[in-house]
């Protein structure tokens, strides 16, 4: 395959910058999903930016919590384009490094970046120092119950300055039930098209709960993480039989049609019954 990294980044370093689908992208590269995917495939997790492409809109106001290092902000701002908005947040420092310098080389004059983390209510929260050089899922990284670490500003959705709000994205390791308490307001408002992550087992009935008493119809979405038709033209497939597991959220009242997702069935379902009940 031909080499796509660019630029004069130190070969001993935990850095990397490729060309990718998305443009030129900083990563690490002992991270194992993002960083990893971003190497050999220039690319991560197409099947959800295809969902993106076809609900978000030009001078649309997007808030992405979890942003990691914009893998799906850069694509974002693209399709907001120059009179839209997005708000992304990422609370680790060396991934929200990561996160500017890919903005900035992607010229993503329309992305307003914070490093903070989103829950409930505002404060703090501590973010555990990770080593950089070791190999790690850091977009897997989980917040809760965390003793030890960096202090991090907490802000809530509902704290941030936002003069509309059409599409929420949220990504942050089994926090996303806190994330849309601390939103309510915002939700109720702005009525967003809602895009979350739902892979914890322990807590899938407490996010479709809350979904359901915000208004909402869900809709799985199991996205495989390896695109065999990707932007490296790779066939080496490193995530074998790996997908992530989200739903789509859609305003019952907004009458939207949603083609090719299993409606979720029972707020007591999880993506492994569901995916069971697909078949």
């Amino acid at each position: 395959m031909k080499d796509r990294r660019v630029g004069q980044l130190d070969p001993a370093g935990f850095n990397e910058l490729s060309l990718c689908k998305s443009g030129p992208m900083v990563y690490n590269k002992n991270d194992t999903y993002i960083g990893g995917s971003l190497r050999k495939y220039g690319e991560f997790s197409v099947r959800e930016q295809e969902i993106f492409e076809q609900i978000v809109r030009p001078g649309f106001i997007v808030v992405e919590v979890g942003a990691n290092i914009g893998a799906h902000t850069v694509e974002l701002s693209r399709l907001v384009g120059q009179e839209g908005e997005i708000h992304a947040f990422e609370p680790q420092r060396i991934v929200f490094q990561r996160l500017c310098a890919n903005l900035a080389l992607n010229q993503c004059t329309n992305v307003f970046a914070t490093q903070a983390g989103m829950g409930a209510s505002s404060g703090t929260i501590l973010v555990p120092s990770l080593d950089p050089a070791v190999h790690f899922n850091l977009g897997g990284l989980s917040l809760r119950d965390c003793k030890f670490g960096e202090t991090v500003p907490r802000v809530t959705l509902d704290s941030v300055d936002l003069i509309g709000c059409h599409f929420l994205k949220v990504d942050v390791e089994g926090m996303e039930v806190e994330v849309l308490a601390g939103g309510r307001e915002t939700i109720m408002t702005f009525r967003p098209l809602m895009y979350l992550e739902n892979d914890r087992k322990e807590r899938s009935e407490e996010l479709l709960t809350l979904v359901d008493q915000l208004g909402y119809r869900a809709y799985w979405h199991f996205p495989r993480l390896f695109n065999p038709a990707n932007f490296a033209g790779d066939t080496d497939d490193i995530f074998p039989d790996i997908t992530s597991a989200n739903i789509l959220c859609v305003p019952r009242e907004s009458g939207m049609a949603v083609g090719g997702m299993r409606a979720v069935a029972s707020t007591k379902e999880t993506w492994q019954t569901a995916i069971q009940a697909a078949g």
